[in-house]
C-alpha cells in the first residue's frame, strides 16, 4: 500500500508540475522572453549567489543551535554537510528524499539521534512558515494594487499577519500546544496502533524540542534566524530582478519570494518545476511588470536558487560519503 501511495503522489506531482508549467508558458512570445532573458546585469548576477550563501549560512546557525544540546560539540562544517546536501537531494529526487536522508541518513554524521533531528528539521520548517506567513503579509500591504485587488490585498495581509503571528506565539509558548496534540494522539489512537505509533514518534520529540527551546530560550534568536534566512532570500531574488534591465519593477521579487516559497508545498516534480512558476509570475505581474519580462525573471530565479544548491550539496554529498568510508573521521 505504501509504494502504491507513494508511485500515486509522484504521478499526481508530475501532473499538476505539467499543467502550471503550460500555464506558465502558454502565451508568452518566445521572442519576447528571448530577448528579455539577454538583457542581464553581470555585477547583479554574481550578487544573487552571495546572497543565496549568506541564507543558507543563517539557515545552518539556526539548526546547529538547535542541534547543540544534542551535541555540544558539533560544527558548523559539519552541520552544514548535511542540511546542504539535503536540499540538493529534495531538488534531484521525488518525495522530500532530501529530509528523509537528513533525518535519518546523517543521524551518524551529526552524532544525534534520528528523533531529535527529525523535531528539529520539523521546527524549522515551522519557522519558516510562519516567518514566510509573515512575509506574505508584509508585501502584500506594502504593494498597493489596483482597484478592488487593494482591498482585498489589505484584508489578505491582516488575515495573514494574524496568522504568522499567532504561529509565532505557538512556537514561543509550545505549552499551548500540548491540548491540540493530545486530541491528534488520540486521533491516531483511534484509526490504529501503526498510525499511532508514527504519530507518537513525531508528536513527542517536536513537542519536547519545543519545550526545550523555550525553556532556554532559545526561540528568539531562531526567529531572528529565521528573519536573517528569509531576507537573504529575498534579497537573492532582488538581485536577480536588478540584473534584469528588461525588468520594469524588479521591487516585486519581495512578493514573488513567499508566493513563489510558499506555493513549493504543492505536490510537484523535484525542483518544484511549474507550480513555483506559475505562482511566482502571477505574483511578478500582479505588480504590474509584463509577461515576457516577468516570465524571463521568474525562470532565471529558478535556476539561480536551483543550480548553486545543488551543485554545491552535491559536493557535500560527496565529501559526506568519502567521510563516512574512512571511519568515525573529524567530530567538527
Amino acid at each position: 500500500m505504501e509504494p502504491l501511495r507513494r508511485s500515486l503522489h509522484f504521478a499526481s506531482g508530475l501532473v499538476l508540475a505539467g499543467v502550471f508549467l503550460w500555464l506558465t508558458l502558454r502565451h508568452v512570445d518566445g521572442a519576447s522572453l528571448g530577448a528579455a532573458m539577454r538583457q542581464l546585469s553581470p555585477a547583479w548576477m554574481v550578487a544573487a549567489p552571495v546572497m543565496l550563501a549568506l541564507g543558507y549560512g543563517c539557515r545552518v546557525l539556526r539548526w546547529r543551535m538547535m542541534l547543540r544540546p544534542h551535541n555540544p560539540e558539533l560544527g558548523f562544517g559539519r552541520c552544514g554537510v548535511a542540511l546542504v546536501a539535503s536540499i540538493a537531494v529534495n531538488n534531484l529526487l521525488p518525495l522530500r528524499a532530501g529530509d528523509v536522508l537528513r533525518c535519518f541518513g546523517f543521524s551518524g554524521w551529526l552524532k544525534v539521534s534520528p528523533g531529535p533531528v527529525l523535531a528539529t528539521v520539523l521546527v524549522e520548517r515551522l519557522l519558516d512558515l510562519s516567518t514566510l506567513v509573515l512575509a506574505l503579509a508584509l508585501a502584500l500591504w506594502w504593494f498597493a494594487l489596483d482597484g478592488a485587488a487593494l482591498g482585498l490585498a489589505r484584508s489578505g495581509s491582516v488575515i495573514l499577519g494574524t496568522i504568522g503571528a499567532t504561529a509565532f506565539l505557538l512556537l514561543w509558548r509550545p505549552q499551548l500546544l500540548i491540548p491540540l496534540f493530545a486530541g491528534v494522539m488520540r486521533l491516531a489512537a483511534g484509526i490504529g496502533s501503526a498510525t499511532s505509533a508514527k504519530a507518537e514518534a513525531i508528536i513527542s520529540p517536536l513537542l519536547a524540542t519545543l519545550i526545550s527551546l523555550s525553556g532556554r530560550r532559545a526561540m528568539p534568536s531562531l526567529m531572528g534566524w529565521s528573519a536573517l534566512v528569509w531576507l537573504f532570500e529575498g534579497a537573492t531574488y532582488w538581485t536577480v530582478a536588478r540584473a534584469m534591465t528588461a525588468l520594469p519593477l524588479p521591487g516585486a521579487s519581495w512578493l514573488v519570494m513567499p508566493v513563489g516559497t510558499l506555493s513549493t508545498l504543492l505536490p510537484s516534480t523535484p525542483g518544484h518545476v511549474g507550480t513555483f512558476d506559475y505562482f511566482a509570475q502571477t505574483a511578478a505581474m500582479a505588480v504590474g511588470n509584463p509577461l515576457a519580462e516577468a516570465t524571463a525573471f521568474i525562470l532565471i530565479v529558478h535556476v539561480a536558487l536551483w543550480l548553486p544548491t545543488t551543485v554545491t550539496g552535491g559536493i557535500c554529498l560527496v565529501v559526506w560519503a568519502i567521510a563516512s568510508r574512512s571511519g568515525p573521521g573529524v567530530r567538527r
